[in-house]
């Protein structure tokens, strides 16, 4: 009798804790299959509002509004900068045609020239408060007197015109401040240093600073930038080769106006548009935490399940199914939550006129706003029709990888090679980036005609060098390159519709959620599994009553 009692408890136990881990089992399938549902499965399993999909809408709204506000008002400061720099350009450039020379403004080539051009610069100069039609003044100090312009001529220590060509390699530098209300006078005073050398002349340096405004930001209802023009004017002799090259290069600095006085609504669209950034960075923290906690949450999942496979059938859980539970597309949210915050914070400042770093905030803007809009590509993966894109693109990217590996070694081989030989005769060789961009087009058929017509023909062997390289390359690249490139994602592409035709390859994850005891890979599949596979997250929320089970809607 008492050992039918033992027997009968043992049996008690065995059965006790067989339940147990099947409660465990069933508690699991059931997380993880809501855990791969799209959001509206979600809803209708378990009435769980999509918050992060209605947070991802609402975010990608604010942000492009935020992006279009600030791009206009990037434009006007832009616009603004380069129509100054044309109108500087005209006032102090003797015979300026409006189109610059290559990289330079304007050039000379007689003694005479460089003098006109020099003292046109100083009359125009002394003369800026009645010749400018724009509100541009000298620049002054803390004591309110007008800064100097300072002009500087640097030559050769000892040169020689004659036939013994006696030069002194060292430069000597010579500079001269200059008031600009008394350029007659100062001319007057300092002839001497207007007597050039020119066989030992290497440049001549004028360097000066202007102030203005920019009203136009007022017409937009905001409040106005005031600049600091740093001002140099080159004439270069480096090469004396006859020709003095004249640049005319401009740095301009956003500042804040002081004792400015702006009426109507200007101040009040500012805080409305601080209000407004305010508001979109609090959209962005909420994304980043709820995507933040998804990732928490899918890396708990994954230790449940890879402890379930360990302890049931001795395996861990493969590359793949891992794959599953760390998505992607959550750390390109937080990342680009990341930026849109930092752009906002940045753009915040440049309103208050506390910053102005306008090319730093339209980078953090811009790159986030084009994650945030890529992001949207993970919604349209719930359609088959619509997720061919990302599975190919998924399944080629490691073979596009390596190839362009391969193939970029005989791109920069390429590269060097025109630069070196063709950048002396041909302008779009001149400097590496510049071949780079050539041969680029060139793998994309545009331009080719203009660059093999370009070519100057005074050096016969470099012209027939340049024919055998351009053949060559297009050649190689657009028959050869290009096709190969085309035909690995046609491969991949034409491996998915395969696949949802005949289905995919079914994983350890799949055939847990498919409640099949085997974990043996099968070749086939129906279409809900390649809907399971390939479903991403949405918001997780834990159940609080029990701590072994995991609830993620």
């Amino acid at each position: 009798m008492e050992l039918l009692v033992r027997y009968l408890d043992r049996s008690n136990s065995v059965s006790s804790t067989t339940t147990q881990d099947l409660i465990k089992e069933e508690n699991l399938r059931d997380d993880l299959k809501f855990y791969f549902m799209s959001p509206c499965e979600k809803y209708k399993a378990r009435r769980h509002f999509p918050w992060k999909l209605a947070v991802q809408i609402l975010k990608i709204v604010m942000i492009t509004t935020q992006l279009i506000l600030f791009g206009l008002n990037n434009q006007l400061v832009v616009s603004y900068k380069e129509e100054n720099t044309m109108a500087l350009k005209n006032l102090f450039l003797k015979d300026y045609s409006g189109v610059d020379e290559d990289d330079y403004s304007v050039a000379v080539y007689t003694q005479e020239g460089v003098y006109d051009s020099l003292f046109y610069f100083l009359d125009q100069y002394s003369q800026l408060g009645q010749l400018s039609v724009g509100p541009i003044s000298y620049a002054q100090g803390d004591d309110g007197s007008f800064l100097p312009i300072v002009i500087c001529k640097q030559h050769y220590k000892r040169g020689s015109s004659d036939e013994a060509y006696d030069i002194d390699a060292q430069l000597e530098t010579v500079c001269v401040p200059h008031d600009p209300k008394t350029t007659n006078e100062w001319k007057t005073h300092n002839s001497s240093f207007f007597d050039l050398d020119f066989y030992r002349l290497v440049d001549i340096t004028i360097s000066f600073k202007l102030k203005g405004i920019n009203l136009q930001t007022v017409r937009s209802r905001e409040l106005p930038d005031c600049y600091s023009f740093h001002i140099t004017i080159t004439f270069d002799n480096q090469c004396h080769s006859g020709k003095v090259k004249i640049f005319l290069d401009i740095d301009a600095q956003s500042s804040t106006c002081q004792d400015w006085k702006i009426s109507g609504t200007a101040q009040k669209n500012t805080h409305y548009l601080l209000v407004f950034d305010g508001f979109v960075i609090l959209v962005c923290l909420t994304s980043a935490v709820l995507c933040t906690r998804s990732i928490v949450l899918a890396i708990r999942l994954l230790q449940r399940f890879s402890r379930f496979l360990h302890e049931n059938y001795n395996h861990s859980v493969c590359e793949d199914d891992q794959g599953e539970f760390l998505n992607g597309w959550y750390v390109l949210v937080i990342v680009s939550d990341l930026l849109a915050i930092i752009g906002s914070i940045l753009k915040m400042e440049i309103q208050a006129k506390s910053l102005t770093s306008y090319d730093v905030c339209s980078i953090f803007l811009g790159t986030s706003t084009l994650m945030v809009w890529v992001g949207v590509i993970r919604y349209l993966g719930y359609f088959q029709k619509y997720n061919v894109l990302i599975l190919t693109m998924k399944a080629a990217f490691p073979k596009v990888l390596r190839f362009c590996c391969c193939a970029g070694m005989i791109y920069l081989g390429y590269t060097f090679c025109g630069w070196i030989v063709l950048g002396p005769y041909h302008e779009k060789f001149e400097g590496l980036s510049r071949v780079a961009e050539c041969l680029f087009s060139l793998l994309n058929g545009d331009d080719m005609f203009t660059t093999f017509a370009q070519l100057k023909d005074k050096n016969t062997l470099v012209w027939f060098f340049s024919r055998a390289y351009l053949y060559s390359f297009i050649s190689l690249f657009i028959y050869m390159v290009l096709s190969l490139f085309i035909a690995l994602i046609t491969d991949a592409y034409e491996t998915i519709k395969n696949y949802q035709k005949h289905g995919f390859p079914l994983t350890d994850l799949q055939k847990f959620l498919r409640e099949q005891k085997d974990f043996v890979v099968s070749e086939e599949s129906s279409q809900a599994d390649y809907h399971t596979r390939y479903s991403t997250f949405c918001c997780c929320q834990r159940a609080p009553e029990n701590d072994d089970v995991i609830l993620i809607s």
